[in-house]
């Protein structure tokens, strides 16, 4: 056999591996919106069919639709959209302009702050998670989206890290450059610091914002209100251990909070491959 055979096999062999652990993890999702068509019954005894055995049933999506206490699920998703998108945008500023201060700009102390804020990235987050409570209950905010929102407004270590990554490959005679020009600081990191920033910028973007899509365990610490609760927290209510969980609309539901995402990752798919290849994240 030639080495022009033995390298077609061995290609075919690795795409088949390929394909095959893409199915395993397709699979779920793929069998959750099916589920989404099925009732109860169809759900926990014939588990390991694809496909609906006793009919189709589109009246999950609407029984889904309707929610809690006359709260729908459209105001749930509006909430997360909400937390997410401005827990994003608060992530994006505040982590960029102390990435720059950080790695761009010679201050007393730097160091010690830089040591500090890779020290956070240490502490798992159950460390911090009762003094926080503690601290907005006493400030009275318990109940609303403050304590989601505003701590992503005063900087991300993981974020800061990775744009001082990419910030320290930006060449230092444009600074320079500008600086000549009439340029301070501040202008320094909006006119050509910030435009650069973009692929880590966008990389930001997407992560930080399936992370707060996703978030379950804060909106069940900090939202007690059916009415302000986000998605993760409405879907896990249909689960109910006390009561008739209605499977079939949980899955309905599911299907839907994964559109948000999945429309991100196509609309910015190339941009987070460029920029976590043109950070610090491979290391």
């Amino acid at each position: 056999m030639g080495m022009h055979a033995k390298r077609r096999i061995g290609k075919i062999i690795y795409h088949l591996l390929i394909g095959g652990f893409g199915v395993l993890m397709v699979y779920p999702i793929f069998w959750m919106i099916m589920g989404a068509f099925k009732n109860n019954n169809d759900i926990l005894n014939h588990s390991a069919s694809f496909f609906p055995t006793l009919g189709w049933h589109m009246e999950n999506w609407a029984n889904g639709w309707k929610g809690y206490s006359g709260v729908t699920f459209g105001t749930f998703f509006r909430n997360s959209l909400i937390v997410a998108a401005l827990s994003t945008l608060g992530t994006v500023i505040s982590s960029s302009m102390v990435a720059y201060a950080l790695a761009r700009v010679k201050f007393k102390g730097r160091k010690i702050l830089f040591w500090c804020m890779l020290a956070t990235l240490m502490l798992p987050g159950q460390v911090i998670l009762i003094p926080q409570y503690m601290i907005y209950n006493s400030l009275g905010v318990v109940g609303t989206y403050f304590p989601l929102i505003f701590p992503h407004f005063c900087g991300q270590a993981f974020f800061i890290y990775q744009m001082m990554q990419f910030c320290q490959g930006i060449p230092r005679e444009l600074d320079e450059a500008a600086f000549v020009d009439g340029c301070n600081k501040y202008m320094i990191y909006f006119k050509i610091v910030l435009p650069l920033l973009k692929p880590s910028i966008i990389t930001t973007l997407i992560i930080q914002f399936y992370w707060k899509w996703d978030d379950f365990m804060g909106p069940l610490i900090y939202l007690s209100k059916p009415v302000t609760w986000t998605a993760s927290v409405a879907l896990k209510n249909f689960a109910d251990a006390s009561g008739q969980s209605d499977y079939g609309a949980l899955f309905a539901m599911s299907t839907l909070s994964l559109i948000p995402v999945f429309l991100i990752f196509l609309i910015f798919n190339r941009q987070l491959v460029e920029g976590v290849s043109s950070t610090g994240l491979k290391g």
